[in-house]
């Protein structure tokens, strides 16, 4: 039994971090910031389309997008942890996944450096069965590329598969791999976004998904 987990808006609230290095890379730039309560429409594809997203229309360039990935990594490395933290009830609902034989792991559109960091820091006592970020020549998500590099390292039948995550980009992820999807509410874009993308199952606490990894682990249908 595998549980496989988007990073941001799902295990941690990375949102004022990301926001914090967005603005510094526009800054830098010359270009407008922009409101931390935006950003949550903006992240969810990885670093380079948030970029895209938070510059001005007429200055999408893939030039414009480099200069502002080499200052936001700048920014991110040396300043990631200082307003993230784990949602309530996350650390909990790892542990006890372990301690009842289930395995655990990430796929994040994050860039792998920062992915690793990241667990390292705030889940440093867990076994993981693999830690995946984004990587030169793997697509980002919704390709389902990362769950089947997820699951070449953890090899698992599909059925005996849960994906969570917080957005439509999840959810499509998981239908594209042929797992089971569980959405979570209390991430970047709610319960609509779930909906409208098919989650499989939506929970509102970390503790509903410990029941249906129990379940799942069981062979029971999940209720």
């Amino acid at each position: 039994m595998l549980v496989i987990f988007d990073l941001d808006g799902t295990l941690l609230n990375t949102i004022a971090d990301l926001a914090e290095a967005s603005n510094y890379a526009l800054e830098k730039c010359g270009y407008p910031v922009h409101s931390p309560a935006a950003y949550p429409f903006y992240v969810g594809n990885g670093v380079r389309r948030l970029l895209e997203r938070v510059l001005p229309e007429e200055e999408r360039t893939p030039e414009n997008i480099d200069r502002m990935h080499a200052y936001f990594v700048e920014y991110y490395g040396a300043n990631l942890t200082c307003h993230t933290r784990p949602y309530p009830g996350i650390v909990e609902l790892l542990h006890a996944l372990r301690d009842n034989g289930i395995e655990i792991a990430v796929a994040s559109n994050k860039y792998q450096a920062a992915v690793s960091e990241l667990i390292g820091h705030y889940f440093p006592d867990l076994e993981w069965a693999a830690v995946a970020g984004q990587r030169e020549g793997v697509p980002v998500k919704p390709d389902p590329s990362i769950v089947f590099g997820i699951l070449s390292e953890c090899p698992t039948p599909k059925s005996e598969v849960l994906y969570v995550g917080d957005s439509g980009v999840d959810m499509v992820t998981a239908r594209r791999a042929s797992v089971t999807s569980i959405g979570v509410t209390w991430g970047f874009r709610g319960e609509k976004e779930l909906r409208e993308n098919y989650a499989d199952h939506i929970v509102d606490s970390p503790s509903r998904i410990l029941h249906l990894a129990l379940e799942a682990k069981a062979g029971k249908e999940l209720s």
